[in-house]
């Protein structure tokens, strides 16, 4: 990953911005302890209620949305990115009663609490791009269908200074949304670069019950459209990269000569038999870096449909992933990069969701983890697969080799090393194809009462 340099908290010389966005400011509720604002305004938006006894009225309410739906998306207003730029500052350095939210036991920030308020911003932001000024409330439901990647240019925050989130919609389709976010945290006066993470929203009907349009976007000036051609590019990759899964497709050539290189390594050379199977120095049974968690699904941690919030579920997936790669290296590692996380079914309240964690690839210091969620039906005890995640950790040692035993581990061990090559690989945004405040930004404070 390129060095990045600081940027100016307040750009010079920048673009003038229509008159109606307004500066705006938020503040937690009174239980300090919850919510991140960003679900505040986002219940705002949607017009439910936060009282989880009299959610099923509100959603009665939200059919009476329905009128309001496009039937085609060339019937909706085209939209620029900066309609839909949003800044949000999380005031760390000022507000203690806040900074405790974010706070571990070695004076940094919890990264499972930046991506809960990710996965937010990223619905505001689609919210603000699909904003129909006719209706106090989004006729829409907005929610995440994936995290592209996350890309990380710094080892650890600060937890006694200010940090910034910036995004925009970068990209649309007929019913989905690309919305393209940084992370900043000040020093020295400037905030500088520390997270860079591209997700993707479907647009939803007003009951979250089929596929709405979205209005389309018009990029202006080689930037946006530079921006806008990523955009497909990340949907063409996506696909590509879908369609090779191992769960649908033989490994490559070179991967089968891979596992079995691995699998001749690990013949114990005394007895010359298959079944007889002895680790190499410094490597680990894959088998042994498993991790598993279980967690009951409350109505405190649902989003603004009465389902489980994701950000929720990426920080319990997040923070047993990290507890596998501390676990398995020695040390504490610190997130080098998140990818291809696919919410492939909504978790519902009350629902009991079991976690996996397994170190699936190693390669110098470098641990790539695997995270598989599911949920149990209490009526059958069926289990289904609600979310798969993806992370990168670096450790401060080397690590060991990890080696796969049977065919399930081999492909799991193949799709590890496909998922750290995609992101080893990758090279993150230049700064200078990224949207700079307009005039006015929508600049949103999180702060605790006064």
């Amino acid at each position: 990953m390129g060095r990045r340099t600081c940027t100016k908290s307040r750009p010079q010389n920048q673009p003038h911005r229509p008159l109606n966005c307004s500066l705006m400011f938020f503040r937690l509720p009174p239980h300090k302890s919850s919510d991140p604002c960003f679900r505040d305004k986002l219940r705002e938006i949607v017009g439910v209620s936060t009282n989880w006894r009299d959610h099923m009225k509100a959603m009665e309410e939200r059919k009476l949305l329905r009128s309001f739906l496009a039937k085609s998306q060339e019937a909706l207003p085209p939209r620029r990115m900066k309609d839909s730029y949003v800044e949000v500052l999380l005031p760390l350095g000022s507000q203690p009663e806040l900074r405790e939210k974010y706070l571990t036991v070695q004076n940094t920030v919890r990264f499972g609490r930046i991506l809960e308020d990710l996965d937010s911003l990223g619905v505001l932001i689609c919210y603000m791009h699909t904003k129909v000024h006719e209706a106090k409330m989004s006729p829409l439901s907005i929610v995440t269908a994936l995290v592209d990647k996350i890309d990380m240019c710094k080892k650890s925050l600060s937890p006694e200074r200010d940090i910034k989130f910036t995004g925009h919609v970068s990209w649309v389709g007929k019913t989905s949304m690309e919305a393209k976010m940084q992370m900043f945290q000040l020093q020295d006066s400037e905030f500088c670069p520390v997270l860079e993470a591209t997700f993707v929203m479907v647009a939803r009907d007003s009951e979250n019950k089929g596929s709405a349009f979205v209005n389309p976007l018009i990029p202006e000036g080689p930037k946006e459209e530079a921006l806008f051609r990523q955009g497909e590019l990340n949907k063409g990759r996506r696909v590509a990269f879908s369609s090779m899964s191992l769960l649908k497709m033989a490994p490559s050539a070179e991967e089968r000569t891979t596992i079995h290189e691995m699998f001749l390594n690990t013949l114990d050379q005394k007895t010359i038999s298959f079944q007889s199977r002895v680790l190499p120095p410094n490597a680990v049974w894959m088998e042994k870096s498993k991790l598993k968690s279980l967690e009951i699904c409350h109505p405190q941690e649902r989003n603004i449909f009465n389902r489980i919030f994701g950000g929720f579920l990426m920080r319990k997936a997040y923070e047993l992933g990290w507890a596998t790669a501390c676990n398995f290296g020695g040390s504490r590692p610190f997130v080098v990069a998140v990818d291809d996380i696919m919410f492939q079914k909504p978790v519902e309240v009350g629902s009991l969701l079991f976690l996996s964690s397994q170190v699936c690839f190693t390669q110098g210091n470098y641990i790539q983890v695997r995270v598989h969620s599911e949920v149990a039906s209490l009526h059958n005890k069926e289990h289904t697969t609600t979310n798969v995640f993806h992370f990168t950790f670096m450790s401060e040692n080397e690590v060991p080799l990890v080696f796969p035993r049977t065919y399930g581990e081999s492909m799991l061990y193949l799709d590890g090393q496909r998922h750290f090559n995609s992101m080893s690989g990758s090279d993150t945004m230049k700064k200078d194809y990224l949207l700079k405040p307009q005039g006015k930004s929508r600049l949103l404070e999180t702060s605790v009462p006064q």
